[in-house]
């Protein structure tokens, strides 16, 4: 029994020296810079929530926070990156649903595991998506726009920030929903789909409502819904597509993550951090108006939300027969 006991012992003392070590780590982090990898261009949501919180976390800590923009192949070459840091608190990134849910379902060679390689930190909060339309479609409604539709089937066209973007399954799940047949016209970005919209080249578009907003004023496009399970706060009169289209909702969101095997002190230490940026007054407003809800939670729920979301968009990308690139 000597050697167990002495073994077990080694083994409890190694468990409390890491721990030891964890929460050492954590009391003197941050202690250099640290990056945040973006996996789009400059601009986008995530870029501008990473730039946002990125400053407030420098001025909190005294450290520098350097946004690192890797776009291309829809966000992959960042999260393999990221996948393969340093798991040291030091290298975070910005996750999109798309990135982290559907992506494996989109392209034959994922080098990563949105769920194994990942330490989950904090869901920001939602990037709202609204259903649009050129002015000149006498549409006003969801409603309106099925009946329309159907009375000229496969002769409208809706476009996407891209093939299996979340907009673009949106438009799917409307079509599996309801039967009425649009022409799906996948674009390089939002921004090249808002701009077709305005032109009137394509009458309908799934957007992300901060590309959307900009334009409204010129009275070329007008929104009829969101995409969201409830209407957004900012926009209380504008209904969701299920209070027409009941079990309909296609949720995007954007959220921080680090490497697989990052220290807990450190991932409870930057949630709070995140955590208090993003819910005070004015950083609410701004997101607000960017068209992103803020919904901040605990890293376990964050889990649970990729976890749910490769389970939902692996089944709409099979129904919806979106090949892998």
């Amino acid at each position: 029994m000597i050697p167990f006991i002495r073994v077990a012992w080694r083994g409890a003392l190694a468990v409390a020296v890491m721990a030891a070590c964890a929460s050492a780590l954590a009391q003197g982090y941050p202690a250099r810079p640290i990056t945040i990898v973006v996996g789009y261009a400059p601009g986008a949501a995530s870029d501008l929530l990473a730039r946002t919180v990125g400053e407030r976390l420098s001025a909190a800590w005294g450290q520098p926070v350097v946004v690192d923009n890797r776009p291309g192949v829809g966000g992959n070459i960042a999260a393999t990156y990221v996948a393969r840091a340093q798991p040291d608190g030091y290298t975070l990134m910005v996750g999109t649903d798309a990135m982290m849910t559907s992506n494996v379902f989109l392209y034959k060679s994922t080098p990563f595991d949105p769920a194994k390689d990942f330490a989950p930190i904090i869901n920001a909060g939602a990037n709202i998506i609204c259903l649009a339309v050129n002015a000149d479609l006498p549409v006003r409604s969801v409603r309106g726009l099925i009946d329309y539709v159907k009375a000229s089937p496969g002769k409208i066209s809706y476009g996407s920030s891209g093939i299996g973007s979340p907009h673009h399954l949106a438009g799917e799940l409307l079509h599996q929903k309801t039967g009425i047949d649009m022409v799906h016209v996948p674009y390089r970005g939002g921004g090249a789909a808002i701009n077709d919209l305005l032109g009137g080249h394509i009458k309908v578009a799934f957007l992300s409502l901060s590309s959307a907003v900009p334009h409204l004023s010129t009275g070329k496009i007008r929104l009829i819904a969101m995409v969201e399970k409830t209407r957004y706060a900012a926009m209380p009169d504008i209904p969701t597509v299920g209070e027409t289209v009941p079990g309909f909702e296609m949720s995007s969101w954007v959220a921080f993550f680090a490497p697989a095997t990052t220290p807990q002190p450190v991932i409870a230490r930057l949630n709070e951090a995140i955590a208090g940026i993003i819910t005070t007054d004015a950083i609410k407003d701004k997101f607000a108006a960017l068209g992103i809800a803020v919904a901040p939670g605990t890293p376990q729920e964050l889990a649970g939300i990729v976890k749910d979301g490769l389970a939902v968009r692996g089944e709409l990308v099979k129904v919806a027969n979106i090949q892998p690139e």
